[in-house]
């Protein structure tokens, strides 16, 4: 089921997650397939979007899930930053469909995690993939990308990426 996604400026989204506990897990399977969905709309209305967090739906645990080569579910994830080189982007989300904003991430990371099967994973997560996971970790945190900001002139507008999609 495509949930509502929670916009920015909603307080739910400025709270910290809590972690998941193994005897949750079987009651969170259909919110893993919510959130799937909820890419997908994202997808179709707007033309982007690779994972979400839990958060942004108002679910108020450590939960991720990515949508990429193959479907990932990440439960209670730690990073650990693999030295200092830093890579500037524009960051979009799905809190804030139409907004960009320029911000600092780290260039490769290791994320550590449990996944639907309750069995501990570690993936190397460099440049694009090492953003959008910092991304999503944040939103667990209650950081949103525009708390991220470079400066007050980092925010951009952008139109639909598929102009059929706009009106």
């Amino acid at each position: 089921m495509e949930r509502e996604i929670l916009l920015l400026g909603n307080p739910q989204l400025y709270e910290i997650s809590e972690d998941v506990k193994k005897e949750e897990l079987e009651d969170l399977r259909p919110v893993f397939e919510d959130m799937f969905d909820c890419i997908k709309g994202i997808r179709r209305d707007y033309g982007f979007g690779r994972a979400i967090a839990a958060p942004q739906i108002g679910i108020k645990k450590r939960l991720i899930c990515i949508l990429t080569d193959k479907p990932y579910v990440i439960i209670n994830p730690t990073l650990e930053f693999i030295g200092d080189e830093m890579m500037e982007l524009m960051d979009d989300c799905m809190s804030f469909p139409k907004l960009l904003v320029r911000v600092h991430r780290y260039r490769h990371c290791i994320l550590r995690y449990t996944d639907e099967n309750w069995e501990k994973q570690e993936m190397r997560m460099d440049d694009d993939m090492s953003e959008l996971i910092q991304h999503e970790y944040d939103h667990l945190d209650g950081i949103l990308a525009t708390m991220r900001a470079i400066d007050n002139k980092s925010f951009v507008m952008k139109k639909y990426a598929n102009p059929s999609l706009s009106k």
